[in-house]
């Protein structure tokens, strides 16, 4: 059966006006037209709709049980095609899924809940483990919001740069390699620790390794950034990791961190969505938020904790 969606309308403005004539008037047709749009419901609905009563008409059973629903379907589909409202962030209910990478989760995934919380308190958040596997979510809209260390390659997905990062090592407490400078030599002859989601026991350190004539020994690959920096608290393994999205959880540990004695590209921090939220002001908040949380992580720490002694009075 195929519906004329525009006798909805006509239909709520017959219930709400109560004749023909008034409703032409209220959606600025002739009477005739009106006329023969009550033909089409009567028709659609098996149902009289308006029956006259004398000089005026009035509404059949069937209609007073429906008007209120066929209002509310209108406003509806006047909402759904009507330009987008202002945000109101009190008022919004709605299911957000963030998925990063386990060291930015760690990072600043308390931080983002807490601000999504404070602003939008209906708003929940999912933050999931990234899979083993690239998978497609983003793109079947089960994923809204991703972390990434590359751009895009799909034209349907969007990116925004929101910072970069540094390698650097990290060692327990009294670890051989605190003992004066870390050369190339000393970095490659320790026995390493990699991260990786899917067991990789090679990555592009042994990359940059080989191109000085060096190999190192990978001895296992952890899962997690936080498993990995728990792992070389208690062992002699070097862990060598990015160093912002991984600070708070060095210094909680109490490990030791040491610069990276080869020389490696700064890795980029990157932020993806469909294309299809790029119009979607409650997704612009979250990815505007998510932005600012991230790029906190970045902001180089003050040089001292102590404040700044008053100048001293002269007389």
């Amino acid at each position: 059966m195929q519906l004329d969606l525009n006798l909805l309308t006509a239909l709520d403005a017959l219930l709400e006006e109560g004749s023909v004539a008034g409703a032409a008037a209220r959606l600025h047709v002739t009477a005739p037209a009106m006329s023969r749009s009550l033909g089409r419901i009567r028709k659609a609905t098996g149902d009289q709709i308006l029956v006259r009563t004398g000089r005026s008409m009035v509404p059949t059973t069937r209609a007073l049980a429906m008007r209120a629903q066929v209002h509310a379907l209108v406003q509806q589909a006047h909402h759904l095609l009507s330009a987008q409202q202002e945000l109101d962030l009190a008022a919004l209910e709605r299911v957000f899924t963030v998925r990063w990478h386990d060291a930015l989760t760690t990072a600043c995934g308390t931080a983002l809940i807490a601000a999504v919380h404070r602003q939008a308190p209906g708003v929940q958040l999912r933050m999931p483990a990234e899979p083993g596997t690239d998978t497609p979510e983003l793109r079947r809209g089960e994923v809204d919001l991703e972390s990434s260390s590359s751009r895009s390659t799909l034209p349907d997905v969007r990116h925004r740069l929101v910072g970069s990062d540094r390698l650097v090592v990290a060692v327990r407490p009294g670890h051989p390699l605190t003992e004066g400078p870390l050369s190339i030599e000393r970095y490659a002859a320790a026995e390493h620790l990699t991260v990786s989601r899917r067991g990789r026991l090679h990555d592009p350190i042994d990359d940059a390794l080989t191109a000085h004539g060096h190999e190192r020994r990978v001895v296992a690959a952890g899962p997690t950034t936080t498993f990995a920096l728990q792992l070389a608290l208690g062992t002699d393994l070097v862990v060598t990791l990015p160093d912002a999205v991984t600070r708070a959880t060095r210094d909680r540990l109490g490990l030791v961190t040491l610069p990276l004695p080869l020389q490696s590209p700064d890795i980029p921090l990157y932020l993806l969505w469909h294309q299809r939220y790029d119009d979607d002001r409650a997704h612009i908040w979250l990815r505007d938020l998510a932005t600012e949380t991230v790029q906190a992580l970045f902001t180089p720490p003050p040089a001292s904790g102590r404040p700044t002694p008053p100048p001293a009075h002269r007389p």
